[in-house]
């Protein structure tokens, strides 16, 4: 059930791997509540526990950790605008100052560990009239690739995880994700996830990236043409992606053939 509180009091979901972290900050919200009226809506371990929380209860502002196992903070905050409605976005952090202010320059919120009253009072009272950091700026911040795509599905979040995907395909405005088992729709481009994924994804067409470690082998088709053309052969499933000219010599390298 949707809990629905007053105008002034903002709807918190705290998100840590570890209980006394996410305790300390519930007491600290409490310590608050005469400057800051808040509402604790939900307590989550990572990242994937946030998303399935905030698909049954709605927040206004996420407290995340940064280093979490499964989904860490920045993954979940690029995830977040997806949801009907975003929440904002405090990140909770270790960093040493040189995160620190690239955390600042990106125009997202932080706190530093241990987390101080003052300092969290003043960081809800930012965040009361800001939006969530655009993906871009969280791209940038990401220590590392992400471990899942975000899919909108049936107006829910549906997580596929990455190492799942077998290819991806540019068709008309959407990328269509291939797993063993289906197809989804990614709202994105193959230019920047062959950026973002340069050892996982290797292209072998304009219009498609392959999973390195789906490739099975290449077969040669077209006898009858002099040059010759190339298909790459998928582990899981019976299907052929053909190989352009331009990337042949590409792929043939990374592939060590």
């Amino acid at each position: 059930m949707t809990i629905s509180p007053p105008n002034d009091v903002l709807r918190v979901l705290i998100v840590d791997d570890e209980g006394p972290a996410r305790s300390r900050l519930r007491d600290l919200l409490s310590d608050i509540a005469d400057a800051q009226p808040t509402m604790v809506v939900g307590l989550a371990a990572n990242g994937v526990e946030a998303l399935r929380l905030l698909e049954l209860q709605p927040a206004d502002v996420v407290l995340a950790d940064i280093r979490m196992p499964g989904m860490d903070g920045v993954e979940l905050a690029r995830h977040l605008p997806r949801l009907s409605s975003p929440p904002a976005v405090i990140f909770v952090t270790a960093y040493d100052q040189y995160a620190v202010e690239a955390f600042e320059l990106a125009a997202v919120d932080y706190l530093l560990k241990p987390v101080r009253a003052e300092r969290l009072a003043a960081a809800l009272e930012k965040l009361r009239a800001r939006r969530p950091a655009p993906a871009p700026d969280l791209a940038a911040l990401a220590p590392g690739e992400r471990r899942h795509f975000s899919v909108s599905e049936r107006g829910r979040i549906l997580l596929l995880p990455v190492a799942d995907v077998l290819y991806l395909r540019a068709e008309l405005k959407y990328v269509t994700a291939r797993t063993a088992e289906r197809d989804y729709l990614l709202d994105e481009s193959l230019v920047q996830l062959e950026q973002e994924f340069p050892q996982r994804l290797l292209r072998v067409h304009r219009n498609c990236l392959v999973a390195r470690d789906a490739v099975q082998g290449v077969v040669r088709v077209g006898e009858g043409d002099s040059e010759g053309r190339w298909e790459v052969l998928l582990r899981s499933v019976d299907e052929r992606l053909p190989v352009s000219r331009r990337q042949w010599p590409v792929v043939r390298q990374a592939l060590g053939l």
